[in-house]
């Protein structure tokens, strides 16, 4: 089970280290410049810490937060940077062109794999190779960088559920998260394709980097487990108050809330007003979207009102005890009697006399 643990962990970073390699390559065969490859320097601090976390936890996660994707998200985010800010993106070819180009690239592929059948020779599963990656290389730039985003977050839901949890998050947790982040990828490669898909968003830089800053900005969720993670209250919290008690016993609810408000839905919706009112650009998916993420702010906003009535109905319907849990000497002497004259009447049976209630006018007799 320990070599399992280790393997899993390792196999996950490998992946992530692939996946970066391959959007390095990427900038540098868009760019034509071979500096870029220096990029891949940032790779040295997932290195660095599967080592770390081989040697100390054992291949383990850590608790409420994952240090792999968060390197990864370091090592791949620069390389979308710079395929979305590049100005010389290339556009798709036309259709006709397309598949007239695909169509040789295809008969030199076959013609290169028939060759490589009838000699079996190693220099001709090079050739192979080097044809197949030549197809790659024909394939536009829009398609390569919409292929970088979408695999992008299919790395990190599988290499979450691939990297093994740890003593925190339970296997149950772990499956509620990753439907959780599977919403959030569909969402968020929506609104990257949706708004730099439009022309007059790609004539504007700044708003291009706008739009890609809310993008990373909303990548920050995945290494977070906070969403998922229910907090042991202990009873003595509801002492302590309404917030001790509201921020223990819903602290998953109250993460769920904040992350959905201010790190993807929120700066969605403010983006997305932007864009239709300042700039201009309205179409059927834009306004749709907009409105998604209106309904669901709004939503959040009200579960975190229901949360709020909900420990006041409970802290209201708890009886009050008294801090302590006994009389403090300022209290005062119920029916006149002190403290000596309870202690001494529960051992000898003291009669306890009672205070004799005032007598009003209305209640008095007269007297004959």
């Amino acid at each position: 089970m320990e070599g399992l643990v280790l393997l899993n962990a390792l196999i996950t970073r490998l992946l992530f280290v692939l996946h970066s390699l391959v959007g390095v390559w990427r900038v540098t065969v868009v760019t034509k410049e071979p500096r870029y490859w220096l990029l891949l320097l940032l790779n040295l601090l997932l290195f660095l810490e599967t080592a770390l976390t081989l040697k100390f936890k054992r291949g383990r996660g850590y608790k409420w937060f994952s240090p792999a994707i968060f390197l990864y998200l370091i090592s791949i985010v620069p390389s979308l940077w710079l395929l979305e800010t590049h100005h010389e993106t290339q556009n798709c070819i036309s259709q006709s062109e397309g598949m007239s180009q695909n169509t040789s690239s295809k008969q030199d592929f076959n013609q290169t794999l028939i060759s490589s059948e009838q000699s079996h020779g190693r220099g001709d599963l090079i050739e192979m190779a080097r044809v197949f990656v030549n197809k790659l290389s024909t394939t536009c730039e829009k398609s390569w960088t919409l292929g970088l985003h979408q695999t992008f977050l299919l790395m990190l839901i599988i290499g979450r559920w691939l990297l093994p949890i740890g003593g925190t998050i339970t296997r149950d947790q772990l499956s509620e998260l990753l439907l959780m982040f599977v919403g959030t990828a569909a969402d968020i490669l929506e609104f990257t394709s949706e708004t730099l898909g439009e022309k007059n968003v790609r004539n504007n830089p700044t708003l291009v980097c706008a739009i890609l800053f809310t993008w990373t900005w909303s990548m920050l969720q995945f290494p977070l487990d906070l969403a998922v993670q229910q907090v042991a209250c202990p009873a003595s919290v509801t002492a302590r108050g309404f917030r001790s008690l509201f921020f223990c016993q819903y602290s998953a609810d109250l993460w769920n809330i904040g992350i959905s408000v201010f790190i993807q839905d929120g700066p969605f919706l403010v983006l997305r007003l932007i864009l239709m009112t300042y700039f201009k650009v309205i179409n059927q998916m834009l306004v749709f979207f907009a409105v998604k993420n209106f309904l669901v702010v709004v939503l959040h906003l009200y579960r975190l009102v229901v949360l709020v009535m909900d420990v006041r109905a409970s802290l209201q319907s708890q009886p009050e005890v008294p801090r302590g849990g006994h009389s403090s000497p300022a209290e005062p002497v119920v029916s006149g009697v002190s403290p000596e004259a309870w202690e001494s009447g529960s051992k000898e049976g003291l009669a306890i006399p009672l205070r004799a209630s005032p007598v009003t006018s209305d209640d008095s007799y007269a007297t004959p």
